[in-house]
């Protein structure tokens, strides 16, 4: 479990740079002439936040300090902080349930044979740390060297950023690695101390220049279904549309399907 002082730091980091984000434009402030800090100082949002400026400095310096849902709710307002973001904060500040804790059991059977059963379209299935836990062969061809063993699985945040052929195959690479970056970021909040996340941010860190300078963004996102523009290989570039769902009571465990856009199934 991650300690308090970790989580009181993160929870500053988080709003410092939010804070950087949001122009004293967007919040109605007068033009004040040069400024020297990014976005709104300190004491303009704890202004508009309805809180001391002293308070808030300590807030963000990670203070062992309790803040209300009340405090919470008007950062988030001024901030602008969409709904999952908006979550994110709460956790960091000890105000959502902790999330259960990853069950060891094995995969069983029937859910990891689900997609094999949707062949052709392609369809794998994932743990909330992106690894591949089972794909079908259509998913396998698809998506090109995200290869694994039994003892470290394939796992789609490895594959976007230190697979070459992720580079070939996903056309908008950067905004969809954005996106799934920001998704990790998310999830390990929610499993704080989780060894699982740990290994893998330190890996990513370790190896892509791209998420060393995506990391301090911290951007936040939550998965959700869409379309995605990808090169098969062999194929020119087609457009996707997938959808993803949870297998009942596990949570923790997303089932992704891909259907080609023009595609009456999809």
């Amino acid at each position: 479990m991650q300690h308090p002082e970790d989580q009181r730091r993160e929870l500053g980091l988080f709003l410092r740079s939010r804070r950087e984000q949001i122009t004293p434009d967007q919040v109605g402030l007068p033009h004040t002439g040069r400024r020297r800090t990014p976005g709104l100082r300190r004491e303009e949002l704890a202004l508009l936040a309805g809180i001391s400026a002293t308070w808030y400095t300590y807030l963000e310096q990670g203070r062992d300090i309790r803040v209300s849902e009340q405090v919470l709710g008007s950062l988030a307002s001024v901030l602008r902080l969409g709904r999952h973001e908006r979550d994110h904060l709460f956790r960091l500040a000890g105000h959502a349930p902790a999330a259960q804790p990853v069950d060891d059991e094995p995969l069983a059977a029937q859910i990891a044979a689900v997609p094999r059963l949707l062949q052709p379209q392609p369809a794998y299935l994932i743990a909330d740390n992106y690894d591949v836990l089972s794909r079908n062969q259509a998913a396998g061809e698809l998506f090109l060297d995200l290869d694994g063993t039994a003892a470290r699985p394939a796992n789609f945040l490895r594959w976007t950023f230190l697979e070459p052929a992720a580079r070939e195959i996903v056309v908008d690479w950067e905004v969809e690695a954005r996106g799934l970056l920001a998704r990790l970021r998310t999830l390990a909040g929610r499993r704080p101390g989780d060894p699982r996340f740990t290994r893998l941010i330190d890996e990513l860190h370790a190896n892509s220049p791209h998420v060393r300078a995506w990391w301090p963004r911290y951007d936040v996102q939550a998965q959700q279904s869409g379309r995605k523009r990808l090169r098969p290989p062999g194929r020119g570039i087609t457009e996707f549309v997938y959808t993803a769902f949870h297998p009942a009571g596990q949570p923790e465990l997303t089932l992704v399907v891909y259907a080609e856009a023009d595609c009456p199934a999809s």
